[in-house]
Formats: C-alpha cells, sequence, structure tokens
C-alpha cells in the first residue's frame, strides 16, 4: 500500500517537465545525516555520512542513541571506484572486506541516470516556501526494480526512492554540509589492516543498498 502510494505520488510529481538535454550532474564532497525507511514505516537506520565524490568514498555510520526495534547497527566504508567495502565493529574489534557487486547509492546520480522532470516541493509561489528540485529515474542492476532520486539545482541529493520486487525505501539526506569534517573517516582503520577479500557466494549482490535490505 505505502509502495503503491508514493509511486503515484512520483507519478503525480513527473508531469510537469520533460527534455531529452538534461545531462546528470555529479555532486559535491557532503557531511551530513542519512535516514532510511520502508515505505510500510519501519525506520532501517539514522545515522551519519561523509562523502567524497572526487574518490567515490563513503562512510556511514547508524546512530546508536536513536535505536528502533527495526533499525541496523552499521559502520560502513565504501570505496566505489575500487568495488570494495568494509563492515566494521568497532565494540567487536571485527572487520569484514567484500566486494561490491552495485555500486549504487544515494548521494551521486548515476551516469546512465535519465531526467525525468523539475518540480517544486511545497510552494512555487510563495518565497522560501518551495524547494525546486530534478527528479532523476534509472533501473537497478543485479535485481528488479528501479530508483527515483530528487536533487537541487546546485546537484545535492535530497531524496532517493528504491522499488524492488520484495521491498522498497526511501534515502533522505539531511543537515548536509558541503566539505568532508574529519578525512580520516575515509581511511581504512588500523583493525582492518590486512583483512582478506571474503568470497561472495553465487547468487550474492553486495551493494550500499543491500546492507539494508
Amino acid at each position: 500500500m505505502f509502495a503503491t502510494v508514493a509511486l503515484l505520488a512520483i507519478m503525480c510529481l513527473t508531469i510537469t517537465t520533460h527534455a531529452d538535454h538534461h545531462q546528470p550532474c555529479h555532486t559535491h564532497n557532503m557531511t551530513g545525516l542519512m535516514s532510511v525507511m520502508t515505505l510500510k514505516g519501519e525506520m532501517k537506520a539514522v545515522g551519519s555520512f561523509t562523502y567524497d565524490s572526487v574518490g567515490r568514498k563513503l562512510r556511514f555510520q547508524s546512530n546508536e542513541s536513536q535505536p528502533s526495534n527495526t533499525s541496523l547497527g552499521l559502520d560502513l566504508l565504501m570505496f566505489f571506484e575500487e568495488g570494495i567495502f568494509y563492515e566494521i565493529d568497532s565494540t567487536n574489534q571485527s572487520c569484514e572486506k567484500k566486494k561490491l557487486q552495485m555500486s549504487l547509492h544515494p548521494f551521486d546520480i548515476p551516469d546512465d541516470a535519465k531526467f525525468d522532470s523539475t518540480v517544486t516541493t511545497g510552494s512555487s509561489s510563495i518565497e522560501g516556501e518551495g524547494l525546486k528540485v530534478n527528479v532523476w529515474t534509472g533501473s537497478l542492476t543485479h535485481m528488479e526494480g528501479f530508483y527515483s532520486m530528487s536533487v537541487t539545482m546546485g546537484c545535492l541529493p535530497v531524496t532517493t526512492f528504491y522499488f524492488t520486487d520484495t521491498t522498497s525505501f526511501l534515502f533522505r539526506n539531511m543537515d548536509v554540509e558541503l566539505e568532508i569534517k574529519d578525512p580520516d573517516l575515509l581511511v581504512v582503520p588500523s583493525l582492518c589492516h590486512g583483512t582478506p577479500l571474503e568470497d561472495t557466494p553465487e547468487g550474492t549482490v553486495h551493494s550500499f543498498l543491500h546492507e539494508f535490505m
């Protein structure tokens, strides 16, 4: 039901403007907060992120001070360019190194994304009460589904919907600052040094999205 309502809402928004000349922009270095929620209303995670747009590196750490019955405790260091990531458990001093099969994530527009429309959330006629965004869409790889990403005119990702056969997610970026406040967060921690790359079982797909599924 929630997925149907969300999909209809997106369809209603996207009838405004269509054009073929738009090209995906690439976002900035960012630090901020991110929440992940299923369209059934289950909060999967809330936490802080640091994203290096040039090196295509991401650190996401869920905030354990805001737990819920369905929230996940995650500390992820993703190297999209190299196609690997680390699952870090500082409490138990453990680390796992895995291969990325899908590089899609909600902090940058994929190069093959298709421009869908330009819309204003809130009000376009009242000053200061609206946010103009471009909507980009595309298909998921290694799984059935698609995404819809809303990005500001300055190329700042705001929300991303992921729709799959089994579940759907809403990623929201909040309190974003256009800088990397702590570069050390994007460096492999000492407890991960020497960690071997795990074999990926046949049929398994690792990605940032899959960490919440």
